[in-house]
Protein backbone atom coordinates (compact mmCIF):
# COMPACT_ATOMS: atom_id res chain seq x y z
CA UNK A 1 0.00 0.00 0.00
CA UNK A 2 1.23 3.55 -1.14
CA UNK A 3 2.18 5.60 2.11
CA UNK A 4 2.70 8.76 0.14
CA UNK A 5 0.05 11.25 -0.73
CA UNK A 6 -0.22 12.56 -4.62
CA UNK A 7 -1.17 15.82 -5.45
CA UNK A 8 -4.80 14.80 -6.42
CA UNK A 9 -5.30 11.79 -4.05
CA UNK A 10 -4.62 10.14 -0.24
CA UNK A 11 -2.33 7.59 -0.07
CA UNK A 12 -4.05 3.86 -0.72
CA UNK A 13 -3.45 3.04 3.30
CA UNK A 14 -5.21 6.28 4.42
CA UNK A 15 -8.06 5.87 1.65
CA UNK A 16 -8.19 2.27 3.62
CA UNK A 17 -8.23 3.81 6.80
CA UNK A 18 -11.10 6.33 6.28
CA UNK A 19 -13.61 3.99 4.80
CA UNK A 20 -13.08 1.12 7.65
CA UNK A 21 -13.44 3.86 9.80
CA UNK A 22 -16.54 4.75 8.19
CA UNK A 23 -18.06 0.90 8.35
CA UNK A 24 -16.32 0.49 12.00
CA UNK A 25 -17.75 3.81 13.49
CA UNK A 26 -21.69 2.23 11.40
CA UNK A 27 -21.02 -0.65 13.91
CA UNK A 28 -20.33 1.12 16.98
CA UNK A 29 -23.46 3.22 16.80
CA UNK A 30 -25.40 0.41 15.03
CA UNK A 31 -24.79 -2.27 18.26
CA UNK A 32 -25.90 0.79 20.57
CA UNK A 33 -29.21 1.44 18.89
CA UNK A 34 -29.56 -2.36 18.85
CA UNK A 35 -29.54 -3.05 22.36
CA UNK A 36 -32.41 -0.68 23.59
CA UNK A 37 -34.32 -3.43 21.67
CA UNK A 38 -33.81 -6.12 23.86
CA UNK A 39 -34.41 -6.17 27.88
CA UNK A 40 -32.62 -4.63 30.39
CA UNK A 41 -30.02 -7.95 31.97
CA UNK A 42 -30.74 -10.12 28.86
CA UNK A 43 -27.99 -12.33 26.72
CA UNK A 44 -28.68 -10.09 23.77
CA UNK A 45 -28.39 -6.60 25.45
CA UNK A 46 -25.17 -7.51 26.98
CA UNK A 47 -23.37 -9.00 24.11
CA UNK A 48 -24.50 -5.45 21.97
CA UNK A 49 -23.07 -3.49 25.26
CA UNK A 50 -19.51 -5.98 25.07
CA UNK A 51 -19.63 -5.31 21.04
CA UNK A 52 -19.81 -1.85 21.07
CA UNK A 53 -17.05 -1.34 23.98
CA UNK A 54 -15.17 -3.61 21.90
CA UNK A 55 -15.70 -1.69 18.38
CA UNK A 56 -15.70 1.65 20.14
CA UNK A 57 -11.74 0.64 21.37
CA UNK A 58 -11.01 -0.30 17.88
CA UNK A 59 -12.36 2.92 16.58
CA UNK A 60 -9.48 4.21 19.40
CA UNK A 61 -6.53 1.74 18.18
CA UNK A 62 -7.66 2.71 14.57
CA UNK A 63 -7.84 6.77 14.82
CA UNK A 64 -4.63 6.40 16.25
CA UNK A 65 -2.85 4.78 12.83
CA UNK A 66 -4.70 7.36 11.12
CA UNK A 67 -3.85 9.75 13.22
CA UNK A 68 0.21 8.24 12.57
CA UNK A 69 -0.24 7.99 8.75
CA UNK A 70 -1.88 11.89 8.17
CA UNK A 71 1.57 13.02 9.42
CA UNK A 72 3.52 10.74 7.52
CA UNK A 73 2.11 10.80 4.42
CA UNK A 74 2.49 14.51 3.48
CA UNK A 75 0.18 17.46 2.33
CA UNK A 76 -3.26 16.70 1.66
CA UNK A 77 -4.34 16.59 -1.82
CA UNK A 78 -5.62 19.69 -3.66
CA UNK A 79 -9.08 20.08 -4.32
CA UNK A 80 -9.60 21.89 -8.06
CA UNK A 81 -10.95 23.57 -8.58
CA UNK A 82 -10.38 25.55 -5.16
CA UNK A 83 -13.09 26.26 -2.77
CA UNK A 84 -13.33 29.27 -0.81
CA UNK A 85 -11.46 29.59 2.21
CA UNK A 86 -14.47 29.80 4.35
CA UNK A 87 -15.37 26.07 3.48
CA UNK A 88 -11.86 25.29 4.15
CA UNK A 89 -12.10 26.89 7.43
CA UNK A 90 -15.34 24.68 8.32
CA UNK A 91 -13.54 21.32 6.77
CA UNK A 92 -10.81 21.71 9.11
CA UNK A 93 -12.87 22.41 12.05
CA UNK A 94 -15.43 19.31 11.19
CA UNK A 95 -12.36 17.33 10.51
CA UNK A 96 -10.75 18.11 14.04
CA UNK A 97 -14.34 17.35 15.93
CA UNK A 98 -14.38 14.10 14.10
CA UNK A 99 -11.08 13.50 15.30
CA UNK A 100 -11.44 14.52 18.53
CA UNK A 101 -15.00 12.42 18.73
CA UNK A 102 -12.83 9.37 17.90
CA UNK A 103 -10.40 9.71 20.63
CA UNK A 104 -12.48 10.92 23.17
CA UNK A 105 -15.57 8.86 23.01
CA UNK A 106 -13.81 5.59 23.38
CA UNK A 107 -11.53 6.92 25.88
CA UNK A 108 -14.69 7.78 27.88
CA UNK A 109 -16.23 4.83 27.38
CA UNK A 110 -13.02 3.10 29.08
CA UNK A 111 -13.42 5.52 31.84
CA UNK A 112 -17.19 4.39 32.27
CA UNK A 113 -16.27 0.76 32.62
CA UNK A 114 -13.27 1.47 34.92
CA UNK A 115 -14.95 4.12 37.18
CA UNK A 116 -18.36 1.64 37.11
CA UNK A 117 -15.98 -1.51 38.41
CA UNK A 118 -16.47 -3.58 35.56
CA UNK A 119 -14.24 -5.06 33.27
CA UNK A 120 -13.13 -3.29 29.67
CA UNK A 121 -13.20 -6.42 27.09
CA UNK A 122 -11.55 -6.30 24.12
CA UNK A 123 -11.17 -9.45 21.79
CA UNK A 124 -10.42 -12.04 24.22
CA UNK A 125 -8.37 -9.40 26.41
CA UNK A 126 -9.29 -7.65 29.65
CA UNK A 127 -7.45 -4.35 29.57
CA UNK A 128 -6.54 -2.07 32.98
CA UNK A 129 -8.42 0.44 34.72
CA UNK A 130 -7.61 3.51 34.11
CA UNK A 131 -9.61 4.83 37.26
CA UNK A 132 -10.31 3.33 40.46
CA UNK A 133 -14.43 3.14 41.00
CA UNK A 134 -16.24 5.72 41.36
CA UNK A 135 -20.08 4.87 40.32
CA UNK A 136 -20.81 8.88 40.39
CA UNK A 137 -18.19 9.75 38.01
CA UNK A 138 -18.96 7.21 36.11
CA UNK A 139 -22.73 8.69 35.46
CA UNK A 140 -21.26 11.96 35.01
CA UNK A 141 -19.13 10.70 32.48
CA UNK A 142 -21.34 8.16 30.83
CA UNK A 143 -23.68 11.59 30.23
CA UNK A 144 -21.25 13.51 29.02
CA UNK A 145 -20.11 10.12 26.26
CA UNK A 146 -24.16 9.47 25.02
CA UNK A 147 -23.84 13.48 24.33
CA UNK A 148 -21.12 13.35 22.46
CA UNK A 149 -22.13 10.61 20.69
CA UNK A 150 -25.11 12.46 19.73
CA UNK A 151 -23.01 15.05 18.69
CA UNK A 152 -21.21 12.43 16.73
CA UNK A 153 -24.30 11.91 14.47
CA UNK A 154 -24.31 15.52 13.03
CA UNK A 155 -20.81 15.61 12.54
CA UNK A 156 -20.59 12.56 10.33
CA UNK A 157 -24.09 13.47 8.38
CA UNK A 158 -22.64 17.12 8.06
CA UNK A 159 -19.30 15.24 6.63
CA UNK A 160 -20.92 12.78 4.69
CA UNK A 161 -23.54 16.09 3.06
CA UNK A 162 -20.41 18.45 2.30
CA UNK A 163 -18.73 15.36 0.62
CA UNK A 164 -22.22 14.86 -1.91
CA UNK A 165 -22.73 18.40 -2.02
CA UNK A 166 -19.16 18.81 -3.35
CA UNK A 167 -18.89 15.89 -5.52
CA UNK A 168 -22.51 16.39 -7.43
CA UNK A 169 -23.12 19.71 -7.01
CA UNK A 170 -20.00 21.71 -7.07
CA UNK A 171 -18.76 19.10 -8.75
CA UNK A 172 -15.32 19.12 -7.59
CA UNK A 173 -12.35 17.16 -6.60
CA UNK A 174 -13.16 17.14 -2.46
CA UNK A 175 -14.87 13.39 -2.52
CA UNK A 176 -12.65 11.93 -5.55
CA UNK A 177 -9.33 12.48 -3.31
CA UNK A 178 -10.86 9.67 -0.59
CA UNK A 179 -13.04 7.46 -3.09
CA UNK A 180 -11.28 3.46 -3.25
CA UNK A 181 -9.56 2.43 -6.53
CA UNK A 182 -6.76 3.29 -9.22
Amino acid sequence: MGFKNTKERYNRLSITLHWLMVLLIAAVYAVIELKGIYPRGSEPREAMKMWHFMLGLSVLLLVLIRIFVRFSSGKAPVITPAIANWQAMLAKVVHLSLYALMLGLPIAGWFILSLSGKPIPFFGLELPALATENKELAKTVKEIHETAGKVGYALIGLHAVAALFHHYIRRDSTLKRMLPGK
